[in-house]
């Protein structure tokens, strides 16, 4: 037990320091979100090229999504909330379009590849990675592989693209919109963060251990950003983070997201993984138009529009869209919304459809017999 216990102690020293070396190298290179891509790409890379072994314990990742979540409970103020219900039409109408488009995106997969359709379409359902496999595991005849590998690289591939994406001149006019939080940031230090963090950090703690209890979907990054916002209602201020610790949790998070791909498990890689790059570029255009769609709608910025469609997760487009000084708020509350929608309504509607298609099957093999 203890030898285990040894191994295991050397494969996360040796992870933490490729991902500290990863992001001190895109530091160095100047690449956007260096702390988040930079452990990413270094693990990535370490599992599947140099074939190293890695350890990385979820109870890490877990309090780097509470650091996130506190960090997205700030910007959710009285005002912010409001401005987020107004625009509730929006956002159901924008995400039943990008799913919409999804299925459309796994049907061509699904033509040009040895998948089967359910398989795709649950390969192809933005967000939500770990409710979408569970889900996979729970339907007869899917390809857990395949809608694993799927995922995991479209969140990849998001998590990559949108900081270089968000970077470009178009995306600029964000840069003003959360001035205020920038500057907060910036200057927060270490003896501003108590006693007032205190009062956080335990409410926080409360939510997250009672949404972890009631399967509340991701309860590490909810209960902060809940607990933070009821605070703020109340007129209670927290303080912000200083930037030590917002880097401490995108390289808690980043390293998580890069060891997920473990290439060894795919049948036809190159195959697999061409079709799952593919079906996630488009899935980036997608998001791309909508977002265009979305300024044209509401006065918001192309980076806040952006980030708020984009199909990734909740924690990762916060960590960019806080790095950017975008709408933090907007950006959270659209991905929410995508989070709950894709949690509680999909499922059913996507064991709706798939009996609907095995019904059809049976009577069109009937009709041939």
């Amino acid at each position: 037990m203890q030898h285990h216990d040894s191994i295991k102690i050397k494969h996360f020293i040796l992870t933490l320091i490729t991902a500290v070396i990863g992001g001190a190298l895109f530091k160095l290179l100047h690449i956007p979100v260096p702390w988040l891509l930079g452990p990413m790409v270094a693990g990535l890379i370490g599992t599947n090229v140099l074939k190293q072994h890695y350890f990385w314990p979820t109870g890490i990742r877990d309090a780097g999504m509470m650091i996130v979540g506190y960090t997205i409970g700030l910007s959710m103020t009285p005002v912010a909330l409001h401005a987020m219900a107004l625009q509730l039409p929006t956002m159901l109408s924008m995400t039943v379009i990008l799913l919409l488009f999804c299925s459309g995106i796994a049907y061509v997969v699904s033509k040009l590849s040895d998948s089967d359709y359910n398989t795709t379409l649950l390969g192809s359902i933005p967000g939500g990675l770990t409710q979408v496999i569970m889900l996979a595991e729970e339907t007869e005849g899917i390809n857990l592989a395949v809608v694993t590998v799927t995922q995991v690289i479209r969140l990849m591939m998001i998590i990559i693209m949108m900081p270089l994406l968000v970077t470009l001149p178009v995306y600029n006019d964000g840069a003003a919109e959360n001035a205020s939080t920038a500057v907060n940031t910036v200057t927060a230090s270490w003896s501003g963060l108590f006693p007032g963090l205190l009062l956080f950090a335990v409410v926080s703690i409360v939510l997250t251990f009672v949404g972890n209890k009631i399967h509340f979907p991701t309860s590490f990054l909810l209960g902060p950003a809940i607990g933070t916002a009821i605070l703020q209602a109340f007129g209670i201020e927290g303080p912000h983070l200083p930037p030590v610790l917002i880097n401490m949790s995108q390289l808690m998070i980043g390293t998580h997201v890069g060891l997920m791909l473990q290439t060894d498990q795919i049948q036809r890689k190159m195959r697999t993984i061409g079709l799952a790059i593919g079906s996630g570029l488009m899935l980036l255009l997608g998001s791309l138009v909508l977002s265009v769609v979305l300024t044209k709608i509401h006065p918001v910025s192309n980076a806040t529009a952006l980030l708020s469609l984009a199909p990734g997760g909740m924690d990762q487009m916060g960590i960019i869209a806080h790095e950017i000084h975008a709408d933090l708020s907007m950006v959270s509350g659209y991905q929410l919304f995508r989070t709950f929608f894709i949690y509680f309504a999909v499922p059913p509607l996507v064991k709706l459809i798939f009996k609907m298609m095995d019904r059809r099957k049976a009577a069109q093999q009937n009709g041939h017999a």
